[in-house]
């Protein structure tokens, strides 16, 4: 089961009305409340997407899942719908319908579990959500418009929606959750193992002033080119800082990066040219080489800063470290979770 960077299971997964989602002529405001229980604002109503009438795109145990239960959770996974007139660009289309059809099987699965388990959710938790998400709306008329269009009017059904949610969320924190934790001593064995992984080589911060020849240089063309580049490099040599360097690379630099300050952040000695390196390594860090030569082309360089080859330190790596490997964990034990799941239910994908 692939999903968004954190578990991420809705407390009203199938509930957000489809104004959210971009299918449906709704007004209401309503938002999507996250098991966090902190909501996501919804834009105004933009043209309308993918069309849902109702038909069932799976059925898991017999229960039915429909195009509508789809396509919120394809706008979940792609919230960029809505600078997209409402639509799911092409080329993305059957990608995130698989996965979304994915994520709202493995959600029926769990509910499923979860009354199996006869796991219950304590009442005052319950009404807690429902006042969370009652509150996500500007006025009752919103919140009642949203009720009629979503559920008939019927709060019990609401109700039950957000129930279901829950008992997903409790759920997946015991099973998933719960399993899925990486401690820093954990970090730390996998720093110690796979040492390759944070080593860097030697690199250098540079900024470039560049001339190009033209597509049929001529000898006039090219001492042209020359004439420009010294020019260019008394003017570099009498720049001071980063900043000033800069504006004048934005000013008279002829590559791509002068719209970037000439600025070509960290670069590996092995990705630039023998007679650049040989440049670099003769000047001290803000300081400017002279003209290079690069078959017909001239490049200044400013040299920002000169890293020899090292390690990052596991201090330095290791919060980021632990939520990857977390992240693995957790993708792991939830695919595992998945896959027994489904090992004793008839899920039928149509």
């Amino acid at each position: 089961m692939k999903r968004q960077p954190t578990i991420r299971t809705r407390i009203l997964a199938a509930l957000t009305p489809i104004a959210l989602t971009m299918a449906m002529t709704v007004t209401a405001p309503a938002q999507q409340l996250a098991v966090s229980h902190t909501s996501t604002a919804v834009a105004s109503q933009p043209d309308a997407g993918m069309q849902v009438t109702g038909k069932p795109v799976a059925r898991v145990n017999g229960s039915v899942l429909t195009d509508r239960d789809l396509q919120r959770e394809m706008f979940a996974l792609f919230p960029y719908a809505a600078q997209h007139n409402g639509q799911v660009p092409p080329e993305m289309e059957p990608q995130l319908r698989k996965g979304a059809l994915q994520m709202i099987v493995f959600e029926e699965l769990v509910y499923q579990e979860a009354l199996r388990r006869q796991m219950t959710i304590p009442p005052a938790k319950l009404k807690t959500a429902e006042h969370d998400f009652r509150g996500q709306f500007n006025t009752s008329a919103e919140y009642h418009q949203f009720l009629i269009s979503e559920f008939k009017g019927s709060e019990k059904a609401l109700d039950e929606k957000i129930k279901r949610s829950l008992l997903i969320d409790a759920l997946l924190k015991a099973e998933v959750d719960a399993k899925s934790t990486v401690s820093l001593t954990e970090a730390r064995v996998y720093y110690d193992k796979n040492p390759a992984r944070f080593e860097y080589p030697e690199g250098f911060a540079i900024q470039t002033i560049s001339f190009l020849p033209p597509e049929k240089p001529t000898p006039d063309s090219l001492k042209e080119e020359r004439k420009r580049a010294e020019d260019a490099l008394k003017q570099a040599k009498a720049t001071t800082s980063y900043e000033q360097f800069g504006m004048l690379a934005e000013k008279i630099s002829e590559d791509d990066y002068r719209v970037m300050m000439g600025d070509h952040k960290r670069v590996d000695r092995a990705k630039l040219a023998p007679q650049v390196v040989d440049a670099l390594l003769s000047v001290k860090e803000g300081e400017i080489t002279g003209i290079i030569q690069i078959e017909q082309a001239l490049t200044i360089v400013r040299l920002n800063q000169h890293t020899p080859a090292g390690k990052v330190k596991f201090a330095d790596v290791k919060d980021k470290l632990q939520k990857e490997l977390q992240q693995q964990k957790l993708n792991a034990v939830r695919a595992a979770l998945d896959k027994r799941l489904r090992k004793t239910s008839k899920v039928e994908e149509m």
